[in-house]
């Protein structure tokens, strides 16, 4: 597995993250082997938020890794918070809490990153920057960053929060390219030059922010994977044909178009397969020619001007 710098920090992390919201599904033996499997595949980055499950993903998690200072060392994790019940929030008193939540059920005492999920248009900066402030002092968060939020609000967190920032989990994938056509559209009068997200990709490019893309095989919100999907005939005609080229799935080609991006991203896998857990890692081996990398986005129905 390659591995890369998270942000701007001295973090190595392997290219692909692996998603724990769906972990929760397995039973215990299963659960054990999706772990390890990644851990053989030298996929050690584990994404969680407190709200998988209930919390129930981190207790499976924690369960089947045998957490212990041993294995704790060997991997790298990071979770989110601020979603509740009918609401966000990102008050100190949230944060503080629902790390010291993750911190339990994952049976850790430190994370390696925290994410801020979804934004709160209630938020007060200053406790966001206190909460922070006061995890890192007690050691219980190693570095922070943020998930769907668009470069204003990282500006103003920026503003009160010191540590830097160096993630940003976003919704991306072949079919879901928002952040990506508004830059082919420039000064166009087309739906597609409309800026939906303050050119948040090449924002995290200036200032060094990885982007995690997360649900990479999803269309829409959830609704579904454009993998082998009859809506998206010509889409998985051109993935088959360039996955039969290199000899690999077409789930590993999927992951490879993100990874071909010269931005330097990280997809969050979403799988509990095992089979597709190691596809997604093959991906870190396969580079996509830039020939390749337009033609899967043009058979996704996304057309150049």
């Amino acid at each position: 597995m390659k591995t890369m710098k998270l942000g701007n920090s001295n973090l190595d992390v392997p290219v692909i993250a692996v998603g724990c919201m769906r972990i929760n599904a397995l039973n215990k033996t299963e659960a054990e082997r999706f772990v390890h499997t990644a851990l053989d595949e030298g996929a050690n980055f584990f994404d969680h938020a407190d709200i998988y499950g209930g919390g129930t993903c981190e207790e499976v998690f924690a369960e089947a890794i045998n957490m212990n200072s041993q294995i704790r060392e060997q991997l790298l994790l990071q979770s989110k918070c601020g979603i509740r019940k009918g609401m966000f929030d990102f008050s100190k008193e949230h944060i503080l809490a629902s790390v010291e939540g993750s911190l339990k059920r994952l049976k850790t005492d430190y994370l390696d990153v925290l994410l801020l999920h979804r934004p709160d248009t209630l938020m007060e900066p200053e406790e966001i920057a206190a909460a922070f402030d006061q995890l890192e002092r007690e050691g219980k968060v190693r570095h922070f960053g943020v998930s769907n939020q668009h470069p204003r609000q990282i500006e103003l967190l920026k503003k009160y929060v010191k540590q830097p920032l160096i993630a940003n989990q976003l919704q991306l994938s072949i079919t879901n390219t928002t952040m990506i056509k508004s830059g082919f559209n420039v000064n166009m009068e087309n739906d597609e030059a409309v800026d939906r997200d303050g050119y948040i990709l090449d924002y995290c490019r200036l200032h060094d922010i990885t982007i995690q893309p997360w649900s990479p095989f999803q269309y829409g919100f959830f609704e579904g994977v454009f993998l082998d999907n009859e809506k998206f005939p010509e889409l998985n005609a051109k993935i088959g044909e360039i996955a039969e080229l290199h000899k690999v799935t077409n789930t590993t080609i999927a992951i490879a178009w993100l990874l071909r991006h010269p931005a330097h991203m990280q997809p969050v896998t979403g799988t509990t397969n095992v089979s597709r857990l190691k596809d997604c890692c093959k991906a870190s081996e396969i580079n996509l020619s830039r020939e390749e990398w337009y033609e899967i986005y043009r058979a996704a129905g996304n057309k150049l001007p």
